[in-house]
């Protein structure tokens, strides 16, 4: 397999069996949409484990609990088919290196390519954090009790985590775009035995904040695999290899090492293999990797068919739009089922809790699709967050995005001063991304 590259940078690559060719300026290449498919793939069922994963029912004191499926018996089973947050990094691994190509044939220097993936990575939260946290007020100044409100709040936060760690990811994509062109798979094979190395110290001598430097060898090297993928790397030999390996090393890990069943943490993530990402995240995500590109052919046939591809062309624009808004009708949902209805969540993994799932889907999707298209409009920054901030700026500027996403993601998008720190520290770094304004000289006399 080889790709090629559309040289604008803002689609996918395509792929053939001829040799790679540099198509002329005035050409786009189609969409190579098997990378749309995995998108939609992946936030259909991020969409579908947060409302079915979550076990919630109100206690005596009017209190919210909130409980997961994954800590029922036998739950830990269906995270290994919703856990697909991995192949969301690889579709971002092949869309940086297009981007960064794309730039740097341009003569764009990487503190302007970086203040541009930045403004439209952070931009879109904030008027989703403005939503939320003026919603939350405005619900507790109207009689609402706190705690239910706060449980919402804290879950429409915990979605940005990608956000915080994608600001990483986006900072390290020239050094790692440079490193591939010199060592190839050597890359990924040295953030793999990064990750070996991190978890060999966290589980045996108990240094338990050390794990959380997997979010760099874990993630990049996920991501590393899309850059892999751009270049014509993965053919099925590779393919089949890492899912294979991956399989082997997944199921060994999570039997007789010292990890977790659950591969996703929705209201149970301090036993699950994601806070922080483990040796067995990387596993699973080169078995989806491998198991994706296999499948390639039969994807991108699919996907080329008239219907799917007008309805890939309409959804795949809106999709991180769904992923950061979908909190919103899943929590009124839940709180007019559960508070205002008296309705729990059924017992998991019965008929019922299936029920509980398939109609609260019917009702959800007609409400996310309409608030998504709405919401759409944020995805494009305005023209004042444009420019050449200077590498200094950009620098400051990720490190303020990178912890006030994640001062979200920690406290919630609720009330109180924490959620209105981290979204002042977004605000603050999103205007460092654009270009300092110059004061106009004034002529000496006047």
């Amino acid at each position: 397999m080889t790709v090629t590259v559309d040289p604008v940078g803002d689609r996918p690559p395509t792929s053939s069996a001829a040799p790679a060719v540099e198509p002329a300026a005035h050409s786009k290449p189609a969409r190579d949409r098997f990378l749309d498919v995995l998108r939609l793939f992946v936030m259909a069922l991020v969409v579908v484990q947060h409302w079915w994963l979550p076990v919630l029912s109100v206690q005596t004191q009017g209190e919210l609990a909130a409980g997961s499926v994954l800590s029922s018996d036998g739950g830990f089973a269906l995270t290994w088919i919703s856990q697909v947050m991995p192949l969301i990094f690889f579709v971002g691994g092949a869309a940086n290196l297009i981007s960064w190509r794309a730039a740097s044939k341009r003569g764009v220097p990487a503190r302007i390519w970086w203040a541009k993936r930045l403004r439209r990575l952070a931009w879109p939260v904030v008027p989703l954090a403005v939503v939320w946290i003026l919603a939350c007020h405005l619900a507790v100044l109207g009689g609402a009790p706190a705690q239910p409100v706060l449980v919402g709040a804290g879950a429409a936060g915990m979605v940005l985590w990608f956000l915080a760690v994608y600001v990483l990811v986006v900072m390290a994509t020239p050094l790692l775009v440079a490193a591939q062109e010199r060592f190839g798979w050597w890359v990924p094979a040295a953030l793999l035995a990064g990750a070996v190395v991190v978890d060999t110290v966290r589980f045996n001598f108990g240094v338990e904040w050390f794990g959380y430097l997997n979010i760099a060898f874990v993630w990049l090297g996920v991501h590393q695999l899309g850059l892999r993928y751009v270049t014509g790397a993965i053919g099925r030999p590779h393919a089949l290899g890492l899912a294979a390996t991956g399989a082997v090393a997944a199921l060994a890990l999570a039997a007789f090492g010292p990890y977790s069943l659950n591969m996703t943490g929705v209201f149970a993530a301090e036993t699950s293999n994601v806070a922080p990402p483990t040796l067995v995240l990387a596993a699973l995500g080169a078995v989806q990797i491998g198991v994706a590109v296999l499948l390639r052919d039969l994807i991108v046939a699919w996907s080329n068919r008239p219907g799917p591809a007008r309805m890939l062309d309409r959804v795949c624009p809106q999709l991180m739009t769904v992923y950061l808004w979908h909190m919103l009708p899943i929590s009124v949902v839940a709180g007019v089922v559960v508070f205002g209805l008296g309705i729990d969540t059924p017992e998991p993994m019965t008929g019922l809790w299936l029920l509980w799932g398939v109609l609260g889907l019917v009702v959800l999707v007609p409400l996310i699709l309409p608030l998504a298209h709405w919401a759409v409009r944020f995805e494009e920054p305005p023209r004042v967050l444009s420019g050449d901030p200077g590498l200094p700026r950009v620098l400051i500027a990720a490190a303020l995005l990178g912890g006030g996403l994640l001062t979200l993601t920690v406290t919630g998008l609720g009330f109180g001063s924490a959620p209105v720190f981290g979204l002042s520290a977004i605000v603050v770094g999103l205007l460092l991304t654009a270009a300092p304004r110059r004061r106009a000289r004034v002529p000496l006399g006047v």
